[in-house]
């Protein structure tokens, strides 16, 4: 390690410091692995709070001044992009200081941001939060996610998928535990606004495209709760009249009491990492022969075991590419629907399924995503050791390009049907796809050991998860850009069903008004739903289709750079043995 590493770290985190003694066993990493994971994998479980903080002023509704879904979902992205940076840059670092050091960062940072995204909540201040959960927080989850990479790939050389599908597991299974404690820390530090009564009995004007109340002589701005807005409520409470600016939706003290809990649990998990001496390899273990035998755990076999491929010299290569592009392509698919899933099962059946899907019901949701992801890891990155890495992905993007592309005609179909079994359809064909996403990023330290050798495994995964990072964008971008153009086509085309005089009626304006109605939260679907001819279509179910046959088009993309995975040529390899 370079002297100025050690300056700036403290001792005992070091990686001189942390080497297991001869009694020590290796079965203890993988626990203290996945404890670490699933601290961070919460993140997964992000869109438990997109109606709390798109609601934080108007709590019952939206109000003119709340954060819209997509700058909400924004925050979700950066965290995934600095995720990204933070492995690409940290990796070799990493490789020098140890996993106790990095974990114990991980625990700060993690910590940290969601401490000031409390407070950007707090404050009302976006920029706090962007800062907070998705700058340190991303950077946290970053360092906590490679930690133990390397580490298990190095007490586990003859079970590298199972070994790296454990601790990747937990990740994927951050939400079982973040899904059902956020929503219980939301509904307990959550505030009932002041009601003011239903809305026949409250004097409202529509001004600019918010809504006032008469209250005592004052005019008070207040967001109009109508049957859609209650279901989706926190706690729920009648349909009428709230005073904008009264009330909690709970989202920051819940931020608060997650980053001290997250910040303790990931410090002792970090401080309990021990490294393998110099030379050791598990008892009975011979890797080459292993190879040539085509073991489980042998990995691709046209990879010459003696020799391993720099990291300085491993993004030259066309496999590296291929990778990043296969990598970016299948997160982007799945990141996209994550950061939304409880706001889309919500958006999707609501409508048709009322009494059903609801806050609960989609909380649920988030949580049986994270089982499946979770699931996914261990079972894929288990099953690509006896399959091989190369025939794994092909199962992920063939598959999940024909389920991607299937959602909206599930959708459409159990929107005009209103049957249950429109539901369990979606349920099935979205979980099995996240059993992949979640695979993809189990059987991908093995695939890089396999292609690239062993030596700098941890550096150039953290490399590769750039792509992750561009991921982090493309997919949260893809999924609300394209929802906000299908929700504005909707609501036009819906307005244009109303007959003016009961449109002016209902929200206090007219027709000519709509775009400042739409964009002071006056106007949704929901609430036009509630003046619309008998008989007229809800066209929410609709708004995710174009998303999703876009994200099936890029998982056949993943599917063509993955038939073109070759062992990496002789000029790449370095003639040293491979640790």
């Amino acid at each position: 390690m370079s002297a100025v590493a050690r300056r700036r770290v403290p001792a005992f985190l070091l990686k001189d410091r942390i080497v297991a003694s001869s009694r020590f066993s290796r079965w203890w990493i993988p626990p203290i692995s996945v404890a670490l994971h699933l601290c961070i994998g919460s993140v997964y479980s992000w869109s438990i709070f997109n109606p709390a903080l798109t609601k934080e002023l108007g709590v019952a509704a939206s109000s003119a001044d709340d954060w819209s879904i997509t700058v909400i979902v924004g925050v979700f992205a950066t965290a995934i992009v600095f995720l990204g940076l933070s492995t690409a840059l940290a990796g070799k670092w990493l490789e020098d200081v140890g996993p106790r050091c990095a974990g114990v960062y991980a625990a700060c940072l993690w910590g940290m941001g969601f401490v000031l995204g409390g407070i950007g909540i707090e404050l009302h201040q976006l920029w706090l939060l962007y800062l907070g959960y998705g700058v340190f927080g991303g950077a946290g989850l970053g360092l906590g996610y490679i930690a133990p990479v390397s580490t298990l790939i190095r007490w586990f050389p003859d079970r590298r998928g199972l070994s790296t599908g454990l601790a990747i597991m937990g990740f994927g299974g951050g939400a079982i535990i973040a899904a059902p404690l956020k929503k219980l820390l939301l509904e307990t530090f959550h505030e009932a606004p002041r009601y003011l009564g239903a809305t026949d009995g409250v004097d409202l004007i529509t001004e600019r495209g918010r809504q006032f109340a008469d209250v005592g002589g004052e005019w008070l701005e207040v967001v109009v709760a109508g049957a859609a807005d209650v279901s989706r409520m926190i706690v729920p409470g009648p349909e009428g009249v709230y005073v904008v600016g009264t009330g909690s939706t709970g989202a920051a003290a819940t931020f608060f009491t997650l980053g001290v809990v997250y910040f303790c649990v990931m410090l002792a998990a970090a401080l309990a990492f021990r490294l393998p001496r110099e030379g050791w390899k598990p008892p009975g273990w011979d890797e080459a022969a292993a190879r040539a035998a085509g073991k489980p755990g042998s990995g691709w076999r046209g990879m010459p075991s003696t020799t391993y491929v720099h990291v300085q010299r491993s993004h030259r290569t066309p496999q590296f590419s291929l990778l990043w592009i296969m990598l970016c392509f299948n997160v982007t698919a799945g990141i996209g629907v994550i950061g939304v899933a409880e706001t889309m099962m919500v958006d999707i059946f609501s409508p048709t399924l009322p009494h059903i899907v609801t806050l609960t019901f989609a909380a649920t949701y988030v949580l049986m995503i994270s089982v499946f992801n979770m699931g996914g890891r261990l079972a894929w990155a288990t099953a690509s050791d006896y399959i091989g890495r190369r025939n794994t992905y092909y199962c992920f993007f063939a598959l999940g390009a024909a389920l991607y592309g299937s959602v909206p005609l599930i959708a459409g179909a159990g929107s005009a049907s209103g049957s249950l079994g429109w539901l369990v359809a979606f349920y099935a064909v979205t979980m099995v796809a996240f059993t992949m996403y979640g695979g993809g990023f189990a059987a991908l330290p093995a695939y890089i050991a396999d292609v690239f050798g062993t030596r700098h495994v941890g550096a150039i995964h953290g490399r590769l998860l750039t792509a992750w990072s561009a991921a982090g964008v493309l997919g949260p971008l893809i999924i609300t850009q394209l929802r906000e153009f299908s929700l504005e086509r909707a609501i036009r085309a819906l307005a244009a069903r109303i007959e003016p005089a009961a449109f002016e009626a209902h929200f206090g304006a007219p027709m000519d008004r709509l775009d400042e109605l739409v964009a002071a939260n006056t106007v949704t679907i929901g609430k036009l739903m509630e003046v619309a001819p008998a008989g007229t279509p809800d066209p929410t179910p609709g708004i995710y289709s174009l998303t999703m046959y876009v994200m099936a088009a890029l998982l056949a993309v993943a599917f063509f750079a993955n038939m073109r995975m070759r062992p990496v040529a002789e000029r790449f390899v370095s003639p040293v043995p491979a640790d």
